[in-house]
């Protein structure tokens, strides 16, 4: 029997009050993501508080799915990085306690986190993100005089296409205009060009004032047929100045919902599955009378002569008829009729074709975004479990709470998934790569990634520790702390100075003798270094000898030892005669040439900075001995 003990409580209290605060946060920071794309849409158009409260509302409720994976991922890595930070996680362990015991209660909470967050994205988010999409196109026909762009056509006013170079942000005058007004008939069709202009929208908002300067009026006149002598083509005006009123209904009204019906975003799990069967039937019918159509204009023999029939009469054409022998004996007229007849023709059926690829090219990605979204709900949902089996062991295995690292590293785990999930979908909504290819990119990759973190702190794992990865990355470089001897309050044992510097004195010739012996100036043999490696205990020797003689000064108390001691450098004793510690990977990287050629210049390096360093040890051994022979 399951039963709830303090721990879980304790743990349970923690999370859920960091989950709290970091959701409301990673929802406004989602909010506000989105809100600068749509800010410019949004300033100057006279929206009143409560439509304003609705875009927010509705904004929030769309990302709240969203947000519970990286409100997961956040407060978990906050939770057990305080617990580490502060040993407590260390007790509990001491205490028997396994690390998925400790974990137990945030599972069970990330259970219910995920299975909401699927009922949140089929039930309130589809909603909420239709009505998004009613505000935002509702808000951009409510002041198209802030609409209209720089270079493009814009045709958000009612029967006008319009047209603007360049546009003054802060007067809010056009330059450049260019005005195709259009009705329901082609007579009386009209272009308007001018050199500036203003557009502004009437006090009672129904209508649009549009003030033009210096520009031509052309318009078709074209009322009678062409037979009538009193009949003229089109009208031409030069203007200094014009007012033109246009009708637009101002007022902020929703735009009619059946709109939207192809947004897949706006649509349940259900929806979804009948959306996918009613486009799919749609366009498998479209795709259908193509085919027949195809067909038809195949086969254009008579049904009822026999396909054996059919073949034989046109072997024999073929025999008969030579289409260059035909066409050579046509006159120079006749044959330019033909060559444009035929380009036609191939424009036409080329034409064609490129339509209906248009159509079912479209209802390919129609049917490609409703399987994207529905699968999307299940894996946006499956975010939340994998985030927290993300976070939580990567918190025991950090140890740094409060907001700092945390906050790095749930952002950073963000946007990785951020970036394959996005990159998955827009994929596989283009067609490029397959949907469950697509949708599992991103799964694929955290899945492993948590069951390894989690793998890792449940066996008290080093691989975040930082010493370590410091430590390994001084080796790789070739750097080397200095050396720090401070001075003692306490001094149990006084140093033999006369034995440490008879020792040092001795040092120095060994040191003297090894360095003509060895020849560290010189390069290093090839074959010694991968193939015949032998230690150099020699100067293994040397190290611990000097190493004991500054262990047992460093109880002076005489300063200028002291300052002697510190110049001292650390002896690499092993990086001067082979690259690696294994023999198979000497060999390996003597093989292959790059990686041998890198090796074998570091190590000639590292045998020149013994050779220095040796040296600098000549130089202090002087120093102590002359400063111990001046204490008497």
């Amino acid at each position: 029997m399951l039963r709830i003990k303090k721990l879980d409580i304790f743990i349970l209290r923690q999370f859920s009050l960091l989950f709290a605060g970091t959701f409301f946060i990673s929802l406004f920071v989602l909010m506000m993501q989105f809100l600068w794309r749509f800010v410019d849409e949004l300033i100057g158009k006279g929206l009143t508080l409560d439509v304003m409260g609705e875009f927010f509302w509705y904004m929030a409720l769309m990302f709240v799915p969203q947000a519970l994976p990286l409100a997961l991922l956040l407060s978990a890595l906050i939770t057990f990085g305080n617990l580490g930070e502060s040993s407590e996680l260390t007790a509990i362990k001491a205490a028997g306690i396994s690390l998925m015991q400790t974990f137990r209660s945030l599972i069970a909470f990330s259970v219910v986190t995920t299975i909401v967050s699927f009922v949140f994205q089929n039930n309130i988010a589809p909603m909420a993100n239709q009505k998004i999409a009613q505000l935002l196109i509702s808000v951009k026909q409510k002041s198209p005089e802030l609409e209209i762009p720089e270079g493009i056509f814009y045709n958000g006013i009612p029967n006008c296409n319009l047209y603007v170079q360049k546009k003054d942000m802060k007067t809010g005058r056009l330059y450049g205009i260019m005005i195709y007004r259009m009705t329901g008939s082609y007579e009386d069709q009209a272009i308007i060009l001018a050199d500036s202009g203003m557009l502004q929208s009437t006090a009672e908002k129904k209508h649009l004032l549009l003030t033009l300067w210096s520009g031509e009026w052309f318009e078709n006149m074209q009322t009678q047929s062409f037979g009538d002598a009193a009949s003229i083509p089109y009208r031409r005006e030069t203007f200094t100045a014009k007012r033109i009123v246009l009708d637009f209904d101002g007022d902020f009204n929703l735009t009619d919902a059946a709109n939207l019906s192809n947004n897949a975003k706006g649509k349940s799990l259900a929806d979804l599955r009948r959306g996918i069967d009613s486009l799919s039937l749609h366009y498998d019918s479209v795709g259908a009378d193509y085919m027949d159509y195809a067909r038809m204009a195949y086969y254009r023999q008579d049904s009822i002569t026999p396909a054996l029939e059919r073949r034989v009469v046109a072997e024999e054409r073929r025999q008969v008829m030579n289409i260059d022998t035909l066409y050579n004996r046509l006159p120079e007229d006749a044959r330019r009729s033909v060559v444009n007849m035929a380009l036609s023709t191939v424009q036409s059926a080329r034409s064609d074709l490129e339509f209906k690829q248009m159509i079912t090219s479209d209802g390919d990605w129609l049917i490609r975004v409703h399987k994207l979204e529905s699968i999307k709900k299940f894996s946006l949902a499956l975010s939340c479990l994998i985030f927290f089996f993300i976070g939580a062991p990567l918190g025991t295995i950090i140890r740094k709470g409060g907001l700092g690292i945390p906050i790095i590293v749930s952002v950073l785990v963000y946007i990785v998934f951020y970036i394959l999930d996005n990159t998955g979908y827009k994929m596989a909504r283009s067609g490029m790569w397959t949907i469950w290819f697509g949708m599992g990119l991103a799964p694929g990759v955290l899945i492993p990634t948590a069951i390894f973190f989690t793998y890792k702190a449940s066996n008290d794992s080093m691989v975040f520790n930082m010493d370590l990865w410091r430590e390994l990355a001084m080796r790789a470089f070739g750097l080397r702390i200095k050396r720090h001897v401070y001075p003692k309050e306490v001094i149990i044992n006084e140093p033999n100075y006369r034995e440490d510097a008879a020792e040092l004195s001795l040092i120095s010739k060994d040191i003297l003798n090894y360095s003509r012996r060895h020849k560290l100036r010189t390069a290093p043999n090839v074959v010694n270094v991968f193939f015949r490696y032998a230690p150099d205990h020699d100067i293994e020797r040397i190290s611990e000898r000097l190493e004991a003689v500054i262990d047992d000064l460093s109880n002076t108390r005489d300063r200028q030892i002291l300052v002697e001691l510190n110049s001292y450098p650390y002896l690499a004793v092993k990086a001067h005669t082979r690259p690696f510690e294994r023999k198979w990977l000497n060999v390996a990287a003597g093989v292959f040439l790059p990686t041998g050629v890198f090796f074998y210049i570091r190590m000639w390096r590292f045998r020149l900075r013994l050779l220095r360093d040796l040296r600098d040890i000549r130089q202090a051994n002087a120093n102590v001995v002359s400063r111990i022979e001046a204490m008497g």
